[in-house]
């Protein structure tokens, strides 16, 4: 508003004119007729007003202007909401100050990209860039070094986590090795001021702690030693816990006690945990000593300070030790009293409204701390069943008084559902005792009890019954077992057992499946499958049940056999050769699998091998007949008759009344040579059996061949026994005559003879003696044209023989028959199986042609048979 100021000087009587006059400004009862108030309204609604020559000018200078005429509007301009104006980017690209000291958020004053600068140091030039550290003093040197120290510790410790114990070491030792050179250094720097103990400490904990994981027990006590021994270490005494630990495992319990007393007495009151562990491994290295008293000791004092379930069983098993009857009750109860500090199991029950708590159940019912509680709980039971078995025999005069009272104890304290547990336990106690009728006993009380100990007690009548052979009570409590339990795979597999007996196959068979769907570890189900299908002839489902118990049972003797077994039906023998061999590295004296494996090598045609585990099967069992057959003929095989007499003679031990053993004998003999051995063999066999008359035919050969006189008396006692044979037969055969040329008509074939032995298809069976004379089994022919030993060959093989799948080798003719003419008895013999390959000799001379002993000479006619 200007007003008209009068100056001095002027007239005083218009000092104070003016004063009235009116400013038609301020006139606002007429704005409603005032055309240009109207207007400018008009142009102000829904749009921003033009700028004015102010402002322009003030954008232009780039300042903001503070008069009046030129200060910018700060509130909404327009009603269409445009933003509010605060200010506005100078026109040379300076960047403005904001108008207040508060920025609005979302927007700013400043144009884009700009950021705010109180300083205005844009327009002064770049700021100087921040101080770095300088990493080349000796202080960051020193203090990169203590990182990689640490870092290696800690890398030692999570290798020694995964079990990888190798480069936990060699990481300890690097740190170790780092750690020395970082006290070198601080000493040139700091001379000695300034020393890390706590990570000298720790890289010689570490250290040491990995050579024991290492089994290097020696370099560990070194370190500790050394951790010991330094007395700038607090509490380091307390390691010698672990000094006494590695002297436990070396089994130096007298030095072990030494250090775990010193750690005690380092050990302040205040840490009872830890004092607490100490006096329980001086407990044990005592009991480990034998110095039960010393040990009793130790665990009374843990019992009266923080008592547990592992103190209190072994305390029972040192009253046990001393015989002391009272004390073990005592400890038995005490046991039964001690507080495992677990919640009530009802906690982990359903609630049937809230359904919260029960997704909280869910979660926790499984978790870490579950798990540790189940595993105490499991540990104390099974403390519990130990210290029952362990004492009922010794707190009472009987077995079954001992038991009771522990029954009782047990009845009365909180662990109440193992007092059916134990009394099934002493009906197992009873059988292995062999009282079963006690047994039953015990376990028919369970009968009307709650239904999983009734479901116990008669699977375990029915496995009595059933071993009792009494298969009707047997079958009929596997399935009231079933009955109380339908779940129970035990039961499951008695009762086809007894459908098994009956030669029910499918039905047990459905039972023992029925079993594995309900438990797919039941190991008894699935050998018992195996077997019924191998029964069946199911031969690839029983190798494949066998199969899976085998990733079961590793290493187990009878499935390893059955395997190996299905795979010989299968006739796939190197599969059965590979799993018998197996099964030899378990039971490597098993007589029968030596034999089984030395046949499948046999049928190969490895005779080596075959050999090797046959003389093996032999060595461990040498009365198997079968065996001592199979290595007499391997040696005739291979012409080495005089080892073969070796176990002829111990068949003859075993069957004394087997003629044909004697026979083999004189046979092996009269190849070899040694005819005077075999005449006096042949005579032992007449004495013994007067009616033989193979061996009276060999009498009349030999006899004829050596010039004696007995010949024409074992003549007549062969044809004696030859006619007694003729009316045995005649009257077998209701007198019919045997028709022919009088000859006594016998096979050729060993497996045809008296002596019983198969031969089998391994190469030729001849031999020849060092004179070039040999006996023969097949018939025998005049062939007076030879000059004195003849030249007939004939074969003495047998056809190929299986005996039980078993390829044998060919045997000696030990009872081939001799075909006496009724006329002419001929002195001269061939060897049948004519001239063989002649051994190798070392003498200087050597024999192109060998002499024979014998001439040809001719009976008289009273040694011809009539």
């Amino acid at each position: 508003m200007m007003e008209q100021v009068h100056l001095a000087g002027e007239d005083e009587d218009e000092l104070y004119s003016g004063y009235n006059d009116y400013n038609p400004l301020f006139d606002t009862e007429n704005l409603q007729q005032d055309e240009g108030f109207q207007n400018a309204v008009k142009t102000s609604h829904g749009r921003r007003p033009p700028m004015t020559a102010t402002r322009q000018f003030a954008i232009q200078r780039g300042q903001m202007g503070t008069t009046a005429g030129a200060r910018l509007k700060t509130g909404l301009v327009s009603s269409m909401g445009a933003r509010p104006v605060t200010g506005i980017a100078a026109a040379d690209g300076s960047v403005a100050r904001p108008m207040t000291a508060v920025k609005a958020a979302g927007y700013s004053s400043t144009g884009r990209g700009q950021q705010f600068d109180p300083m205005n140091q844009a327009s002064k030039g770049p700021a100087p860039p921040l101080e770095t550290k300088n990493e080349d003093t000796p202080e960051e040197k020193i203090k990169n070094l203590e990182k990689k120290v640490n870092g290696l510790i800690e890398e030692s410790c999570l290798a020694n986590s995964r079990g990888e114990f190798s480069l936990a070491l060699e990481k300890a030792k690097e740190a170790g090795r780092k750690e020395r050179m970082l006290g070198r250094q601080r000493d040139e720097l700091f001379n000695g001021e300034q020393v890390n103990l706590d990570q000298t400490y720790s890289v010689l904990f570490n250290v040491a702690n990995q050579y024991e994981a290492n089994e290097m027990y020696q370099e560990a006590l070194n370190t500790y030693q050394v951790i010991v021994k330094n007395k700038m270490f607090s509490h380091a005494g307390r390691l010698r816990v672990n000094i006494g630990n590695i002297y436990f495992k070396q089994r130096n319990f007298p030095k072990a006690v030494k250090y775990y007393r010193m750690a005690l007495d380092q050990v302040p009151n205040t840490h009872k945990e830890m004092r607490i562990k100490i006096m329980k491994n001086i407990g044990i290295v005592f009991v480990k000593m034998g110095q039960y008293s010393d040990a009793i000791t130790s665990f009374e004092h843990i019992m009266s300070e923080k008592p547990d379930y592992e103190t209190a069983f072994n305390l029972l098993l040192c009253y046990y030790a001393t015989g002391d009857r009272d004390k073990m009750k005592k400890t038995f109860q005490q046991l039964l009293g001690v507080d495992l500090n677990l919640d009530d199991e009802d906690k982990y029950l359903p609630h049937p409204d809230d359904k919260h708590a029960n997704l909280v159940l869910e979660v926790i019912k499984n978790d870490a701390l579950r798990e540790k509680e189940k595993e105490a709980k499991e540990g104390m039971e099974r403390c519990l069943m130990a210290a029952a078995k362990l004492i009922a025999p010794a707190i009472e005069q009987s077995f079954s008084a001992g038991y009771d009272w522990c029954v009782d104890c047990v009845k009365q304290s909180a662990f109440t559902d193992l007092a059916n547990d134990l009394e099934i336990n002493k009906a197992i106690m009873y059988l292995k005792q062999k009282e079963f009728s006690q047994a039953v006993e015990v376990l028919k009380t369970f009968e009307k009890k709650d239904s999983k100990c009734a479901s116990v007690a008669a699977t375990n009548l029915s496995f009595i019954y059933f071993l009792q052979s009494e298969y009707q009570l047997a079958e009929k409590y596997a399935e009231v077992a079933m009955t109380a339990d339908r779940y129970n795979p035990a039961a499951l597999v008695n009762k086809g057992n007894c459908l098994f007996v009956q030669g029910e196959l499918e039905k047990c068979r459905d039972y023992y499946q029925e079993a594995l769907r309900t438990e797919a570890s039941c190991t008894e189900a699935l050998y018992n499958l195996g077997l019924v299908n191998k029964k069946l002839g199911h031969l690839e489902a029983s190798l494949d049940c066998f199969l899976k118990l085998h990733a079961i049972l590793r290493n187990n003797a009878e499935v390893l056999f059955q395997i190996a077994s299905l795979y010989d039906m299968l006739e796939d023998t190197p599969q059965a050769t590979e799993w018998f061999t197996q099964l030899i590295s378990i039971v490597p004296t098993d007589p029968a699998i030596l034999s089984r494996l030395g046949e499948l090598f046999d049928n190969e045609g490895d005779k080596s091998q075959a050999y090797q585990y046959h003389y093996e099967s032999f060595r461990y069992f040498p009365s198997n007949i079968e065996i001592i057959e199979w290595l007499g003929a391997y040696f005739i095989d291979s012409q080495f008759v005089e080892k073969a007499i070796h176990y002829f003679e111990r068949a003859a031990v075993i069957q004394p009344n087997q003629v044909k053993w004697q026979l083999m004998i004189a046979s092996c003999h009269r190849r070899s040579g040694n005819y005077q051995q075999a005449l006096e063999t042949y005579k032992r066999i007449h004495k013994k059996f007067p009616d033989n008359i193979e061996c009276l035919k060999f009498l009349v050969r030999l006899c004829s061949d050596l010039g004696l006189k007995e010949a024409q008396e074992y003549a007549t006692k062969l044809k004696k026994a030859e006619k007694a044979k003729e009316l045995r037969e005649q009257r077998a055969s209701s007198g019919t005559r045997r028709t022919g040329s009088g000859r006594s008509a016998r096979g050729g074939s060993a497996g045809g003879s008296a002596h019983g032995i198969r031969g089998g298809s391994a190469g030729s069976d001849r031999l020849d003696s060092p004179s070039g004379v040999g006996f023969g089994a097949d018939t025998l022919d005049v062939d007076s044209g030879d000059s004195g030993h003849g030249s007939r060959q004939s074969s003495a093989r047998s056809g190929s023989a299986r005996r039980s799948g078993k390829t044998r080798a060919s045997l000696p003719e030990a009872n081939g028959p001799y075909e006496v003419e009724s006329q002419n008895v001929d002195a001269s013999y061939v060897d049948p199986l004519g001239p063989s390959t002649e051994r190798p000799k070392t003498a200087a001379r050597r024999r192109d042609q060998t002499e024979d002993e014998f001439g040809d000479e001719e009976l008289g006619d009273d040694l011809l048979p009539e």
